[in-house]
């Protein structure tokens, strides 16, 4: 690749690479306070690259790939290259990843112990992340937790967080100091932004967190909670993984801890301001 920058995220490192600077810039950018990997040596190889030659000037279009690829994956227009590479990195780890049991889930952490947000898309995951993240908790993750099998602690991946249509203006009203990528419209979620995490999320991104409440939001509905049994929390929580069968015994063990020992609510909520209610009530009375 002919451009390229490395970036060490909790406890994963990426080589991203382009045929176009403008991705990497970007990226280069968004990332800037974040460390180099480790020792030099990345765990996943993300690539943006033209499918044919002329792509790269004629109508440029991103083909996504690195240690994985999806062969069947739509070619992206340039303009989308931060969401690209976004997109390619989670690729790489929901793929690769085997040292940690992965749900497709947002994170928060308070005094040592992680909420873990998961549920469909469109649920309010990523906002409530991010607008708690202005109120005392620390960003741990938007897109992915990772759960250590061995510890069953939550390790923070605290990338950018992917703001959909509303939450862009919501975000952008609660934290307007904060930097933000580029506003990607037309995309197949509609408008899109991503939110650079703030800065205590990433300096403390090596510290785990014991897993204390998981929680089944859903936007859109009157205020409403009821306890998710651990049956019915196996199979959202089978489901949110993308490694779960990979890990084998090791993945099944972790959820059954998870479902065993963390309790799980389902929450119904019409705004923001009730769900951020609901969260601090609920988490008080754990």
């Amino acid at each position: 690749m002919k451009h390229v920058h490395h970036v060490q995220i909790g406890p994963a490192s990426f080589r991203i690479g382009s045929d176009w600077r403008a991705p990497i810039a970007q990226i280069a950018d968004l990332y800037r306070d974040y460390p180099a990997p480790i020792d030099g040596v990345c765990d996943y190889t993300v690539r943006l690259f033209a499918a044919r030659p002329w792509r790269r000037w004629v109508r440029p279009a991103i083909t996504l790939g690195g240690d994985f690829t999806l062969p069947d994956a739509v070619p992206m227009p340039l303009d989308w290259g931060v969401l690209a590479a976004e997109m390619a990195m989670n690729l790489q780890l929901a793929l690769g990843e085997r040292r940690y049991l992965l749900l497709h889930a947002s994170a928060v952490e308070r005094e040592g112990r992680a909420l873990l947000m998961t549920g469909l898309s469109g649920a309010g995951k990523s906002t409530l992340a991010a607008l708690l993240a202005t109120r005392g908790w620390r960003l741990m993750g938007d897109e992915f937790a990772l759960v250590d099998p061995a510890t069953g602690l939550a390790h923070a991946f605290p990338r950018l967080v992917s703001l959909k249509n509303e939450s862009v203006g919501v975000m952008a009203q609660a934290v307007p100091d904060a930097r933000f990528g580029p506003l990607l419209t037309g995309t197949p979620k509609g408008d899109l932004r991503h939110l650079v995490p703030d800065l205590p999320a990433i300096v403390r991104m090596a510290e785990p967190a014991r897993p204390a409440l998981v929680l089944y939001p859903r936007f859109g509905f009157a205020a409403a909670e009821r306890t998710v049994p651990p049956s019915e929390g196996f199979v959202r929580l089978t489901q949110a993984s993308t490694n779960y069968t990979a890990l084998g015994e090791r993945g099944f063990d972790a959820l059954i801890r998870l479902v065993r020992d963390v309790p799980a609510l389902a929450i119904d909520y019409p705004d923001t301001d009730a769900a951020l209610a609901q969260v601090e009530r609920l988490w008080a009375a754990l």
